[in-house]
């Protein structure tokens, strides 16, 4: 399966930014409360942190609260930034990312981080290097499955030129010159739509260095040359406020409300954008925990309870749905219009819940019997085997029936097709019984072969 538009779907929007596993349960009463399923939620992995058990168990969370997961790859953390990242290490994030069973069917990897910061690149700009490693990634990513969606990395519009920054005007024309396809490797577009200046500019205002600045960010880039509509992800944004260590001259938390309720609605309800993931839910540390959404204390900062108010839409991202029935009992005899029970050992291989919102069933493929009832078929995570139980009657007249057992949902076949066999058992009265096994005696003391006897 290739990637899906995921704004061809119902698509909620809603998501939030996040460092812990522990805040899934916080981050998924955020973004679909009150009537909405599967928002989004960005975070990081960084590479020394690609423990496939550790992710799975995640995903698998993510899965049951109907969340999407934005993975942003990390490198490692130095005493003045980040690592510059490597070629040589591009196969290992493309295994470890490969090897995990992702909750939806698109695999949404952000390649870096504001790489127009030195801090970001191991000490250095290099819009050059930067395209390089986006494009070999994605090309193995998508080398390894179709189902890799790939973003760049967003940069930090509101960043000029510095000694450590440099203008993302200059990135791009920089970066395209020395990859004129490089967005025939991604997906999408990535923006940090931040309210400038300080992090603390209107809401309402648009243009660059805004919560805007992506409908800016792609006007810019089709200077450039891009012809794509891609679809937009906002995977940072946000105001600080002044409750963090040091955070004078910052807004009153009291004043956010207001201001993201008026973004989602008048700017980040654009039809191109999928996803909004405001920074960040519960950071407690300086310099990040200005934007916090939680307390020190674990409670919600008001704005939370703002954000969680909005009508938000029930999302319906495609997933993969498969199965393997490895096992079926059935009896070998059957008696025509009297019920029979069916005992089915069966895999979930996919990527959704079994029988969570819709009822998988069982039929046979070539309709020798019919499924009455199901006595017992619970609901299964992916990775889970389970007996299934169901009740049938043989639906032919045919002395031997061959058939092929299948899972469906819907219409739509899940599952293998599992052979069985089954044969008519028609019982004969007592008087029939009795006149038959008189002849075979007959026949078996005579020693002779008649029409009338069966030996």
């Amino acid at each position: 399966m290739a990637i899906y538009d995921p704004l061809a779907v119902p698509n909620n929007s809603f998501g939030i930014h996040m460092t812990q596993e522990a805040d899934l349960e916080a981050a998924a009463a955020l973004v679909n409360s009150p009537d909405g399923r599967w928002g989004y939620v960005t975070f990081v992995i960084q590479k020394g942190e690609r423990n496939a058990h550790r992710w799975q168990k995640t995903f698998n969370q993510l899965r049951k609260l109907h969340l999407i997961p934005l993975v942003r790859i990390a490198t490692a953390q130095l005493n003045n930034g980040w690592e510059k990242p490597s070629l040589d290490e591009i196969d290992g994030w493309v295994d470890f990312l490969g090897s995990l069973n992702w909750p939806v069917a698109n695999r949404y990897v952000i390649v870096g981080n504001e790489p127009n910061h030195k801090k970001e690149w191991g000490g250095e700009i290099s819009p050059e290097g930067y395209g390089e490693y986006l494009k070999i990634f994605s090309q193995k990513l998508k080398g390894k499955s179709d189902d890799f969606f790939v973003l760049p990395a967003a940069l930090d519009v509101s960043a000029r030129n510095t000694k450590d920054t440099l203008d993302a005007t200059l990135f791009w024309q920089r970066m395209l010159k020395a990859h004129p396809d490089i967005f025939d490797w991604v997906d999408g577009l990535n923006s940090h739509s931040y309210p400038n200046p300080n992090f603390s500019g209107s809401e309402k205002a648009t243009g660059r260095g805004t919560t805007a600045s992506f409908l800016w960010e792609d006007a810019y880039l089709r200077s450039l040359g891009l012809t794509k509509n891609f679809p937009i992800f906002i995977t940072e944004t946000g105001w600080a406020h002044n409750m963090g260590l040091g955070s004078k001259g910052y807004l009153n938390p009291e004043e956010l409300g207001a201001k993201l309720e008026y973004a989602f609605n008048n700017n980040w309800n654009n039809p191109r954008v999928v996803a909004v993931t405001p920074f960040i839910l519960n950071y407690q540390n300086s310099p990040f925990d200005i934007f916090s959404w939680q307390k020190p204390d674990g409670n919600f900062y008001p704005f939370y309870e703002t954000v969680k108010a909005l009508p938000k839409t029930n999302g319906e991202p495609i997933q993969r749905r498969s199965g393997e029935i490895l096992g079926a009992f059935l009896p070998a005899f059957a008696e025509p219009g009297e019920t029979f029970s069916i005992a089915l050992i069966a895999k979930n291989t996919g990527q959704s819940i079994w029988n969570e919102e819709t009822e998988l069933g069982l039929k046979d493929l070539e309709n020798g019997i019919v499924i009455t009832k199901t006595l017992n078929f619970p609901k299964m995570e992916p990775g889970e085997t389970k007996i299934i139980l169901f009740e049938a009657i043989l639906n032919t007249e045919a002395e031997r029936q061959l058939g092929y057992l299948t899972l469906f949902e819907g219409r739509t076949i899940v599952s293998n097709a599992y052979p069985f066999e089954i044969r008519i058992y028609r019982p004969q009265s007592f008087s029939q019984s009795l006149i038959s096994f008189w002849q075979k005696l007959a026949c078996k003391k005579l020693k002779i072969r008649l029409n009338s006897c069966i030996i």
